[in-house]
């Protein structure tokens, strides 16, 4: 484990804990006897790693370490704060680290049997007050991100994307930044990626006001790509959304 395993290592059944000379981290079972902190360091895999062109703040890499496909994306912040500190968070507690939280999100959600790629290792590093964090996820293969290929999708491939969110909303998920490049397509699959600051909600009817508010944002992401371009697809995609029948 390239020195950590002399640090602090706790493990359980969906993950394990590595701490040492200030860099946590959080891996699956199965990677943890292989764990590299360089892994988070696009420096690390030289050409192996490829930015991630659709979406993001340029903060995403795919990483070939074959046989394995993997995705690393640090987190960054937007807007103005962004433009200030770019990649730095206050540190209120190892429970609230943004990465830890997606990290265990991923897996409660596989466990449901959603659609979402399974995470590999997270980690996180203070600086004082503040700390950074990055996460690496398995890479969804034959997908793109419905913003790149929504032109090309028919009624059906609509219709099945609605029945997705709707399949997640109804086991109560909360994507926070729901918009079309975190919703990647296959010819037959459907996967949301980008859980970061997303959680589980109450399924109680009465509070469901954040999924009408979701699908508004996803909309949007829409018409910002589009233009009104996508209004009958957009209705296929409703469709497929309220044909369920669960609550």
């Amino acid at each position: 484990m390239n020195g950590l395993v002399r640090g602090s290592v706790v493990g359980s059944d969906t993950e394990v804990h590595i701490s040492r000379d200030g860099i946590n981290a959080l891996v699956v079972p199965e990677w943890a006897e292989q764990f590299d902190p360089d892994w988070f360091d696009p420096d690390y895999w030289g050409e192996r790693a490829v930015p991630v062109s659709s979406g993001g703040r340029g903060s995403a890499w795919f990483i070939e370490r074959s046989p394995d496909h993997w995705v690393l994306r640090h987190y960054r912040r937007g807007g103005l704060v962004g433009k200030l500190i770019r990649d730095r968070y206050l540190y209120a507690g190892e429970v609230r680290v943004r990465a830890f939280v997606e990290f265990r999100l991923l897996v409660q959600l596989r466990v449901l049997g959603l659609p979402v790629p399974k995470p590999v290792a997270v980690v996180y590093q203070r600086k004082g007050v503040l700390y950074s964090s990055a996460i690496i996820i398995e890479r969804l293969q034959g997908v793109r991100p419905l913003g790149d290929v929504a032109l090309s999708l028919d009624a059906t491939r609509w219709r099945e994307t609605g029945q997705v969110i709707r399949q997640f909303h109804d086991a109560g998920v909360y994507h926070a930044d729901l918009n079309c490049f975190n919703i990647l397509v296959g010819e037959t699959s459907t996967h949301l990626i980008d859980f970061d600051k997303g959680e589980l909600r109450s399924r109680t009817p009465y509070r469901t006001s954040w999924k009408g508010n979701t699908l508004d944002r996803l909309k949007r992401s829409l018409n910002k790509a589009y233009g009104e371009e996508l209004e009958r697809e957009w209705q296929f995609f409703l469709e497929g959304y309220n044909a369920s029948t669960n609550v």
